[in-house]
């Protein structure tokens, strides 16, 4: 066996962060709850109530500081939720269709039946218009709690969630817009669309620097508070109009030369060279949701909780809310609504389209995702502030997204341990394949219905790898038309730092029908696998080279390569060249031992 594999989508350090970011969400939380219940409870209120102004000449701006921070902070917060929802159409999994139909369709019900079940309780009145409190999931919180809960290889689950999530995002921003917006001005309106169509220009014209599109942002909030309209939704429509691209190949380049001239000469210019130089080679988009991503998971967002969490649970507090429809209608919109819809659209989309679901993924695990997802307390209590002006009736609010978050991660928890029971990790999952060869999906060397398979997960930089290309020629050889060989993606970032870009771009020659030519090639020269490396391979092949860089630029197809590493890790996959062998397209085992010709030969015979 060849080197391990690293855990490349979904790697842990990102879920150590997820976990971290939520342990940071609940102590904010609890802190709240504390600091309000505490004999100095008087000072929470006074604290959030107190007034800021921000004046210029006889204009300016006064909040007390939980609407500075509602209104102000959470619009970076909105707009960082805006920057993922534009790279998740652009280059992630709602770039696939096919890949993200059930978690949209999971995510629609999700909205719409916990809407549905909060309206039959509270038909009418005040309380009527905080049903936009059931409708969203709380990322943070969803994906640290399936980290500590969820099952062990979550990773395609933890995919479906991702997905279901940035969907859910982009429902709950709409509602917010069209639903929570009382009055409209519509002078500061007209000027805050001039301020978009300005960010729009600055894109339009290749600003890359932050502090242009910084000015306008501030300049475009300032409108959209002054409208009517919700000055957060500002942060989401700004973040829409932003760039996003995978790094340009003459970009990259231009950089590697500016970094290599300030290695043989070191000087403030030629280092001010190299940093903006690598700074245009990504995206805006990228740059800054890099930059803000840890301020708004690790200080906005656990301010934003410790400014709204703070409910005095005094006796009278909590006999109202027990009795409440308002909080009742939460708690069975969030814990019921979110788990019976976006189970059941699953269970529904699957039975029409029974290989919809991800090899690996269950419906048994999509359920204890969904009730994971009935926690929905950052956006809930946001819309709390904006549906109910009524403190009595926004407690109640409170108490039951308190509530519904705590139930809805209990039953999380019960439902994994109750799948654990019912079906307990199988000791053989591992040497069976996950994903049954599919003619229409898989790239397959030999007759497509030849009696034998054989599988491999590989890498294009592993030495191993390359030399196992003689061991399956030789098998071939002896099999002729009774085998077919099938290749699938495990690059190892680890050890590899060029087999990711590989994959893809033997991916970008199957779109021009050469994936094979190109693959060998690739293995021939496993040493050299440098972006020109490969071009020049691709044009001795005779590629139309303009289309296939542009295939590589855009990421097209890093959703294919991520589906065979999360099929490789769902089975323990842990190294490279990893084989699969048997007959017909399903219940292929693993190969142990030496991949060597006269192994693999022996073994395919014993089929």
């Amino acid at each position: 066996m060849g080197h391990a594999a690293s855990a490349t989508p979904g790697p842990h350090g990102a879920k150590n962060s997820e976990t971290l970011a939520a342990g940071f969400l609940l102590g904010a939380t609890v802190l709240a709850l504390v600091w309000a219940n505490s004999p100095f409870g008087g000072t929470y209120d006074t604290f959030w109530h107190t007034e800021i102004s921000i004046s210029i000449g006889n204009h300016g701006i006064a909040l007390d500081l939980a609407h500075w921070v509602n209104d102000g902070l959470m619009a970076l917060f909105f707009f960082v939720v805006g920057l993922e929802v534009k790279r998740e159409f652009a280059m992630g999994e709602l770039t696939d269709r096919s890949r993200a139909s059930i978690p949209i369709v999971a995510a629609l019900a999700g909205l719409a039946l916990p809407a549905l079940l909060f309206l039959l309780l509270n038909p009418s009145g005040e309380a009527a218009t905080a049903w936009g409190v059931v409708i969203s999931t709380d990322t943070a919180f969803l994906l640290g709690a399936l980290a500590v809960i969820g099952p062990k290889k979550a990773a395609r689950l933890r995919i479906f969630l991702l997905t279901l999530a940035v969907a859910d995002d982009v429902g709950a921003l709409a509602i917010i817009a069209f639903f929570y917006t009382d009055t409209l001005e519509i002078v500061p309106l007209i000027l805050a669309f001039v301020g978009l169509a300005a960010i729009a220009l600055l894109r339009r014209m290749e600003v890359w620097r932050g502090i242009g599109y910084l000015v306008v942002s501030i300049a475009t909030w300032v409108a959209f508070y002054e409208s009517g309209v919700h000055p957060t939704l500002a942060g989401v429509m700004i973040a829409l109009i932003l760039p996003v691209y995978p790094p340009r190949r003459k970009e990259v380049e231009r950089a590697a030369d500016l970094t290599r001239a300030f290695s043989q000469s070191p000087n403030p210019d030629y280092a001010r060279a190299a940093r903006l130089g690598l700074d245009q080679a990504v995206s805006v988009n990228e740059r800054l949701m890099r930059l803000y991503q840890p301020y708004t998971a690790f200080i906005i967002v656990p301010i934003f909780a410790l400014a709204n969490a703070g409910v005095v649970l005094s006796g009278d507090t909590l006999r109202a809310a027990a009795t409440s429809p308002l909080t009742w209608g939460i708690v069975v919109g969030l814990v019921l609504g979110k788990l019976i819809g976006i189970t059941g659209a699953a269970a529904i989309f699957a039975k029409i389209k029974p290989d919809a679901l991800a090899p690996g993924l269950t419906l048994s695990h999509i359920a204890g995702g969904a009730a994971l997802s009935g926690i929905g307390f950052t956006i809930s209590l946001f819309i709390v502030d904006l549906a109910l002006d009524d403190p009595l009736l926004a407690d109640e609010a409170r108490v039951g997204v308190l509530a519904a978050s705590v139930i809805a991660a209990t039953l999380g928890w019960i439902l994994f341990r109750i799948d654990r029971r019912v079906h307990p990790p199988r000791t053989d999952i591992s040497h069976k394949i996950l994903r049954p060869v599919d003619p229409k999906r898989d790239h397959i060397r030999g007759p497509v219905d030849a009696p034998l398979t054989l599988v491999e997960y590989g890498d294009f930089e592993c030495p191993f790898c390359s030399k196992a290309t003689g061991s399956i020629r030789e098998v071939r050889a002896h099999f002729g038309d009774n085998v077919r060989y099938v290749f699938r993606h495990l690059p190892l970032d680890d050890y590899h730092p060029h087999a990711r870009y590989a994959a893809h771009a033997s991916e970008a020659a199957a779109a021009q029908g050469k994936f094979w030519e190109l693959a060998d090639v690739l293995f021939d020269h496993s040493d050299a696998l440098q972006p020109d490396d490969i071009a020049e391979y691709a044009a001795a092949l005779g590629l139309d080279i303009d289309r296939f860089e542009e295939d590589l630029r855009t990421g097209d197809y890093v959703v294919r390569v991520e589906d065979d590493e999360l099929d490789a890790r769902s089975s323990d996959v842990e190294g490279t060249p990893t084989f699969y062998l048997g007959r017909g397209d399903k219940n292929l085992t693993r190969h142990t031992g030496p991949y060597d010709a006269a192994s693999l030969i022996r073994e395919l015979e014993a089929y």
